[in-house]
């Protein structure tokens, strides 16, 4: 009894500890912004790791971690800021130092223009500039940098790391049957170079890519195939250079582009900051409506059962929280129809059919579209294809249906490190995945046939579910991947938008009125402290303090790992950035230890 006493105490008092802190932090954080006064500007700086949706963690992870800049707060931040009397414009800050993929900057920029059609203007500023980010800051108004902005407009390029003369080297050999000739992601562990398959395939994304980046060039800033390609033989342009090339308007340091903006009457420029102006309630600027449509957010590498976020690989995407949350959209009666976002390049075959199970079973009952961010291929489209309508971006990466698997061959490695092996066995294939031998021939043909016959159950589901006959079929499942317009031309995506279309599709699929304003619900909903404390189902064998004190575990080991990811990440990026990118150095060598 007194054991329990103290195990109670203990745990109430690392709560109270716990909530204090939450609580104040949060009201550092959020409490007493300052107010949005007429006349003001959104800035919106797009810097670091852009992420579709919110990570896990919740706001501790956002208090652990920082707050995540997402496409979600982006797209929101722009949508309001349309309507709202209170914001003159916007002025969208930009580097190259970013991780948004094509089809992100290409949702971003077309809610640039839905706002700038409402009359309301858009700068953008930019102290460092690549032509991957140009075709975003290419739609502002107009477009400015310091006299020292770093300028690279070098073309584009698809590299990939071969791994094979590396594994040789550890005496590690990969046994890996690949279906087929397009899944290049074996090709990482099996060849040095790409096969000639995979080169065509990557040569027809990048001329499809660019066929949509110089005809976004061209409407923005006038610039014609044959000067892009001169500016790319360029390659390193100084910000005088880009300005007399007509890729930007003027030289401006920042305090003076504020001093250009800001009233006559006012000492400086009245900014509001992304993550002041994401605390602005889209209901409280008419952005709501009687009926809900639910947007699930689908992100990460697929894999295990609840969402949550590995240090080393990032975020993961369970099938129990996805399913849970489809779940939750289906039996809610104010939820007319789903969009479910899907931003993945795969994972485990098992999670993503149990995901793409519930999709199909909840679209036979309301309406479920998807909507495909940067990339939403193999398990992503897996999860995708039994909707009832998916979109695609025409920059997002879709299709690879196909598959690699396998196992690796440790023999050789153990013997280098001096590791050895003993067993006892039972049955006469106990030893066939064992990392210590390689396949015997006729377990290689076992696994082999194996793999083929779950291919081809998933191949032949997706010839039904997309009503694509079964002699054409095979020709797009071989592993290929394709951008969104290509995947709309081919069947397997029914047409091509973003999460603004793809909301306005599953309005008209749950009959509601185009000029009929929805509420949008996002899920899964960012927990706040107390949620995270208290949230979860008690049982008969699990006390009230248990449950609060498990889910606080819970809740600090994703905003831990959060934390972690996000650290390694930066870390990472900004020694790639400091090593690789052109710039001069003001520093004199002898001065060098």
């Amino acid at each position: 009894m007194k054991a329990f006493v103290r195990s109670f105490l203990a745990s109430l008092l690392a709560l109270v500890v716990l909530i204090a802190v939450g609580v104040g932090l949060l009201a550092d954080k959020f409490d007493g912004q300052a107010k949005i006064e007429k006349h003001s500007w959104l800035h919106i700086d797009l810097y670091g790791e852009v992420l579709e949706f919110d990570p896990p963690g919740g706001v501790l992870g956002q208090l652990i971690g920082g707050d995540a800049l997402t496409l979600q707060k982006i797209l929101e931040n722009l949508a309001k800021a349309a309507v709202d009397e209170r914001i003159d414009g916007v002025i969208l800050q930009m580097s190259s130092s970013h991780s948004a993929g094509a089809a992100k900057l290409q949702e971003i920029r077309d809610a640039v223009q839905r706002l700038q059609a409402t009359g309301k203007p858009v700068y953008g500023y930019a102290d460092a500039m690549d032509n991957r980010t140009y075709f975003l800051a290419s739609v502002c108004d107009s477009l400015f940098c310091p006299p020292s902005a770093y300028i690279s407009f070098t073309g584009f390029d698809a590299m990939s790391f071969h791994f094979k003369g590396t594994l040789e080297k550890l005496g590690i050999k990969p046994e890996l049957h690949a279906i087929r000739h397009y899944k290049a992601a074996a090709q990482l562990l099996t060849r040095e170079d790409l096969s000639p398959e995979a080169r065509r395939n990557r040569e027809w994304m990048l001329a499809d890519l660019g066929e949509t980046y110089l005809a976004g060039l061209a409407t923005d800033r006038g610039l014609d195939a044959a000067q892009v390609e001169a500016l790319m033989e360029r390659a390193l342009l100084t910000a005088e250079d880009a300005v007399a090339a007509g890729l930007f308007d003027r030289l401006l340091y920042w305090d003076e582009l504020e001093a250009q903006l800001k009233q006559e009457k006012d000492e400086s420029l009245r900014v509001v900051s992304h993550q002041r102006y994401a605390a602005e309630d889209p209901a409280d600027l008419d952005l709501k409506g009687d009926k809900t449509i639910a947007v699930i957010h689908a992100q990460g590498n697929i894999g295990g059962r609840e969402n949550g976020v590995h240090p080393l690989l990032g975020l993961m995407m369970g099938h129990e929280t996805i399913v849970g949350e489809l779940m939750r959209a289906l039996h809610d009666e104010d939820v007319v129809a789903i969009v479910l976002r899907v931003d993945s390049g795969g994972g485990d075959s098992l999670t993503s059919d149990l995901i793409g199970h519930a999709v199909a079973r909840v679209a036979r009952s309301k309406p479920v579209v998807v909507s495909m961010v940067d990339v939403a291929a193999s398990g992503g489209y897996s999860v995708s294809y039994r909707a009832s309508r998916i979109l695609a971006d025409p920059m997002s990466v879709t299709g690879s249906i196909g598959s690699i698997s396998g196992k690796f061959d440790l023999s050789d490695f153990y013997e280098q490190i001096g590791v050895t092996t003993d067993h006892v066995s039972l049955g006469p294939r106990a030893r066939m995945m064992a990392s210590d031998r390689p396949f015997t021939p006729e377990e290689w043909e076992l696994y082999r046939d194996n793999h083929w016959r779950d291919f081809r159950r998933w191949m032949l589901d997706v010839a039904k579910h997309r009503g694509i006959a079964v002699a054409d079929i095979d020709s797009l499942c071989m592993g290929r991947v394709w951008t969104g317009r290509q995947a709309s031309q081919n069947g397997l995506v029914d047409e091509v938008g973003g999460q603004y279309e793809a909301v306005e599709v599953a309005k008209q699929l749950a009959g509601v009125a185009a000029d009929e304003e929805v509420t949008l619900w996002h899920l899964p909903e960012k927990q706040d402290l107390l949620q995270m404390l208290i949230g979860g189902d008690d049982t008969a064998t699990n006390t009230a303090t248990n449950t609060a004190t498990n889910n606080a575990s819970n809740a600090a080991t994703e905003a831990l790992s959060w934390s972690l990811y996000r650290h390694l990440q930066r870390e990472a990026a900004t020694s790639v950035e400091l090593i690789a990118a052109p710039r001069m150095w003001l520093v004199d060598p002898a001065l060098m230890p």
